[in-house]
């Protein structure tokens, strides 16, 4: 088993006033050659977003964009004639595919609190696509939700994408403890602390930490406090 840590506190940072974010990995005006991507995740970006504020239209191609709101909610608009609104409990997928531009804003009156990810999509020059989920009755304590997953291997009621990743939700317990197994050979996981705090390949993580792992066909997480979790699994090449 390999692992890399990363501190919430290493993360990249940047406050704009109507938006504070956290960059997990190399982004606008933070870059770090160690934190360039894991695997084929290239962006795992935490914004805080005042109301009333947000990202004006702006272009994306060949990307595969996962958009969770955790708290407030996003107003979006794209160049598909798409003009929705996620809350926090849904996840928005948009594959970027030759090209879309679109617009997110925060539409309610607290701040919004979102993660957005960007994973490299298995071909180029794909049709742009959008889809989103409410998860919230799907949910369930002291397991793990599979969200998003490749088109050829679609949990039931997943969202998919085009690349071979898996996206799980997990809310646990004190005390819990859970086994994870990779979904296939030279695949890694990069597991993000929402919120709590917990043991993860034998990592002591909290909140906003993360640990990326690969070279292993599972590992084990052990939470020490009520904990909100975000795995990512995805190609190492």
């Amino acid at each position: 088993m390999e692992k890399v840590f990363h501190p919430a506190d290493s993360r990249g940072k940047a406050n704009y006033g109507w938006l504070n974010a956290n960059y997990s990995f190399s982004f606008a005006n933070f870059f770090d050659p160690k934190k360039v991507q894991f695997g084929l995740l290239r962006v795992l970006n935490d914004d805080h977003v005042k109301p009333g504020m947000g990202f004006g239209t702006h272009p994306h191609q060949n990307m595969e964009i996962i958009s969770i709101p955790l708290k407030g909610e996003i107003r979006h608009k794209d160049s598909m004639d798409h003009t929705e609104v996620i809350k926090a409990g849904e996840v928005q997928v948009m594959s970027a595919g030759t090209g879309v531009e679109h617009s997110e804003f925060n539409s309610s009156n607290e701040e919004l609190n979102m993660l957005q990810i960007w994973i490299f999509p298995e071909k180029n020059g794909l049709e742009p696509r959008y889809d989103q989920k409410d998860f919230s009755g799907l949910m369930k304590e002291n397991q793990l939700v599979n969200v998003v997953s490749p088109r050829s291997d679609q949990s039931e009621n997943s969202l998919f994408i085009n690349q071979q990743a898996y996206l799980h939700l997990g809310d646990f317990d004190t005390g819990r403890k859970i086994e994870y197994e990779l979904k296939k050979e030279k695949h890694g996981v990069y597991v993000f602390l929402i919120e709590g705090e917990a043991n993860i390949a034998d990592a002591s993580l909290k909140k906003r930490d993360a640990i990326g792992i690969w070279n292993t066909n599972k590992f084990s997480m052990e939470f020490k406090k009520p904990s909100k979790v975000l795995l990512i699994e995805v190609p190492m090449n």
